[in-house]
């Protein structure tokens, strides 16, 4: 049984080092066409990323697409950043000794940082809206609430560690 465990382990922790670098390379490749679309050609707003075509929102007004390109980028690095502290989550997690401060602290930092990322993701989708009033549409899906619901899924198993981490310390100072 903890050979299966050991091994769902080391699988999680390659397909998160994967996310990891799929986000990364997903805000440079936005950062490099965003770069583009102003010192070389602006036709490159229209493929953006996957597809995604923000012409028209450049054509209207350039500031508007300045910031919502870098809330985009911004928004992309932070799930990278979130990504690689959950591949470093996996990559400490020891099963002879699960509950520790370092990992527990890991947690948390996890879910203070995803807290973060779904209330920018929130305030990104509510200007994207407000732009949208104004007769520009941006096929932007920001998902903030599914980053808050995160947030709090990983803060719930934060405290469950701090209080395993709690009573193993306990424990160990009573033997």
């Amino acid at each position: 049984m903890i050979s299966k465990k050991s091994v769902v382990i080391k699988v999680l922790e390659i397909l998160f080092s994967i996310a990891f670098v799929e986000f990364c390379l997903e805000a440079s490749v936005i950062l490099v066409l965003f770069i583009g679309s102003f010192i070389v050609n602006p036709e490159a707003s229209k493929q953006l990323y996957l597809g995604l075509n923000l012409f028209d929102l450049y054509s209207f007004s350039k500031p508007y697409y300045i910031s919502t390109v870098l809330l985009l980028i911004a928004l992309t690095g932070l799930k990278s950043f979130i990504a690689y502290l959950t591949f470093s989550v996996f990559s400490k997690f020891q099963l002879s000794k699960p509950f520790n401060k370092e990992l527990t602290e890991m947690l948390l930092r996890i879910s203070h940082v995803s807290l973060g990322t779904g209330i920018l993701s929130i305030i990104a989708s509510w200007y994207c809206q407000w732009i949208s009033k104004k007769g520009v549409a941006i096929p932007i899906d920001w998902t903030g609430n599914e980053i808050l619901f995160f947030a709090g899924v990983i803060y719930i198993i934060a405290l469950v560690f701090k209080k395993g981490t709690d009573l193993q310390t306990e424990h160990d100072l009573t033997v």
